[in-house]
């Protein structure tokens, strides 16, 4: 198979090596959020496996609107699964593998629309175990996020699995890492009760090739000001510190929890090296990245309104995973360099 985007093409080959896939040779897998970040370079990848490896995998991309999962897939040869996922999964076909990545992502519906973002998370995750554990599927993995570990002890100097810090239920902001620990939990109720072998992948701020050129994320947002030229303008202080990670390594990180990881366990997929404030990821991309020709301005206004959560400050630790096998291996600055040239394959002129 072969992509209108370089970048894709290239980690799409990389993928299929780096990766042992001959556990899903003719097998069926279902991909819920398909048309997300994440869902969309799965498929790809499942594509590109059957296109180019004969994998002979049948895949079942979970979407909201056909429509725009052709315009993004094409007509290859995919099963588009229509249904809310907030709505029970009725579906004949037998599934051996499932990834549920389905979740409202943006940090400003957080604010504005808590009550579905909450209800997205749960009953979306409640709807696809059930579906496992009717279909007795062999591997499941939930998308989680790294908000679940709140704002943690700043003693900490990293931070495992099972750090936990606090969150303001009371705060709209929270139905996003709130609900995502809700559905952790609710996982590991269906691994102990059920025997659904279902697992967790706690990812990082995840950017990379496939991402649309106006999404709204303060990723794609730096990205565009280097390619119109545009001086980068920060609603917050920056302050907020997290670790970022590129896609081709959160592919593969999630890959390796599907058929590695242990039921009803948390892993958390990350790259270390990447643990830098907004602040410092806006003055690399200004510098070394668009050599000086645009600036960083501030427009602090209402920081509840931006939807971030300012408090963050994370450095995670992720030996569980890499005693998977496990390893990231994409820096901050090739990731946006990467991410950039993708972009520009979806410019709007």
């Amino acid at each position: 198979m072969t992509f209108n985007d370089k970048i894709i093409q290239e980690d799409m080959e990389l993928l299929a090596e780096q990766f042992n896939w001959s556990a899903l040779q003719n097998t069926s897998i279902l991909i819920t959020g398909a048309t997300g970040l994440i869902g969309k370079q799965l498929v790809f990848l499942l594509q590109y496996l059957n296109e180019n490896k004969n994998a002979n995998i049948k895949i079942y991309a979970l979407v909201r609107s056909e429509q725009k999962a052709k315009t993004v897939f094409g007509n290859a040869d995919i099963t588009f699964v229509v249904n809310d996922v907030r709505q029970p999964l009725v579906l004949t076909d037998e599934i051996d593998y499932m990834i549920h990545g389905a979740s409202i992502t943006q940090s400003r519906a957080f604010v504005e629309h808590p009550v579905e973002t909450m209800d997205t998370a749960y009953f979306g995750t409640r709807n696809m175990l059930e579906f496992a554990r009717q279909k007795q599927v062999k591997s499941v993995v939930y998308l989680s996020s790294m908000e679940v570990f709140g704002v943690t002890a700043p003693q900490l100097l990293e931070v495992t699995e099972n750090d936990y810090g606090y969150i303001d239920i009371l705060n709209p902001r929270s139905s996003y890492s709130e609900s995502k620990r809700l559905c952790e939990c609710l996982c590991a109720c269906y691994a102990a009760e059920f025997g659904v072998p279902v697992k967790i992948a706690r990812l990082a701020q995840t950017f990379g090739t496939g991402i649309d050129y106006d999404d709204p994320r303060i990723t794609a947002q730096l990205a565009r000001c280097v390619i119109e030229l545009k001086d980068i303008v920060l609603h917050t202080a920056g302050k907020t510190l997290r670790p970022s990670l590129y896609t081709r390594d959160a592919i593969l990180g999630i890959l390796t929890i599907l058929f590695a990881g242990n039921n009803g366990e948390a892993y958390t997929i990350a790259n270390k090296k990447t643990s830098i404030s907004i602040r410092e990821i806006a003055e690399l991309v200004a510098s070394q990245i668009a050599e000086n020709k645009i600036n960083i301005k501030y427009d602090i206004t209402n920081l509840k309104e931006n939807g971030f959560n300012q408090d963050l400050h994370l450095i995670l630790n992720t030996d569980k995973l890499e005693a998977l096998g496990w390893k990231a291996e994409v820096g901050l600055e090739e990731a946006y360099r990467r991410m950039i040239e993708s972009m520009k394959c979806r410019k709007k002129e």
